[in-house]
């Protein structure tokens, strides 16, 4: 694949962030704590990738094979949040992804649908709509073992706090290809984006004592390139992603 242009990187950005954040829902199917957690993560997995093939699909009208962008890149050329590089330990930080990934996600997702590139435009509104779910399970949860005292809230504060920097400075990164893609109308300002993120989830997150305002993004070792911060995602979960071990299977 060629180097991409400032949009189609915003795009993969996204993308890739949507399928590896289906993946580790999906790796909670089982083992959740209840057949209905299960069942949840099962439906928000299955979102996640319906969005992201949505999302790489858009990459045609930008002169990319959609599937060599699937199926055919290495883990170093992921563009994915660093939040979702290793499988989630336990159901706090599965809980706590559900906030600050899929929340900063959805903010990214509302900032591109009210920029001026049509197909996000109109592809846009229908992925919100289905990530209201999200919130709303997200929130419920979060408040509940930020609430339940003890070990809980400890491990879904110190998950949230653990991935709020790298998934901020990937959705606010301060670098000339947001400022570009700024200028030309294809997504919001960075003050509207923050606005927004706190809207979303700041007021979940100050149920465990997380100041959203009070959180830096982690800018060092930033990636312009790949529009996220140093390292990259675990080739077991990339495998997934492609499909290795179905390729001889796929039917497009």
């Amino acid at each position: 694949m060629s180097a991409p242009a400032p949009l189609a990187r915003h795009i993969l950005s996204l993308a890739d962030t949507k399928r590896l954040l289906g993946i580790r829902y999906s790796d909670w199917i089982l083992g959740s704590p209840s057949i209905e957690t299960g069942i949840a993560a099962s439906s928000m997995a299955q979102d996640e990738w319906g969005h992201a093939r949505l999302l790489y699909s858009m990459l045609k009208r930008l002169g990319f094979d959609p599937f060599e962008v699937e199926h055919e890149r290495p883990a170093d050329r992921y563009y994915s949040a660093p939040a979702l590089d290793r499988p989630f330990e336990d159901w706090a930080e599965f809980v706590a992804a559900t906030v600050v990934v899929d929340g900063a996600l959805a903010v990214a997702l509302e900032s591109f649908g009210g920029g001026n590139f049509a197909l996000a435009r109109s592809r846009v509104p229908k992925m919100l709509a289905e990530e209201e779910y999200h919130r709303q399970f997200g929130a419920a949860w979060f408040t509940r073992l930020a609430g339940s005292g003890g070990e809980g809230a400890a491990r879904v504060r110190a998950a949230a706090f653990a991935m709020l920097p790298s998934t901020l400075v990937w959705l606010l990164p301060d670098d000339d290809l947001n400022g570009t893609l700024v200028e030309e109308g294809a997504i919001w300002a960075g003050a509207r984006v923050r606005e927004a993120c706190e809207a979303r989830i700041g007021a979940t997150l100050a149920a465990a004592g997380v100041a959203l305002a009070d959180i830096e993004p982690a800018r060092a070792g930033w990636d312009p390139e790949r529009r996220r911060g140093p390292g990259a995602p675990a080739e077991e979960a990339v495998e997934r992603a492609r499909g290795d071990r179905n390729r001889a299977l796929f039917v497009e």
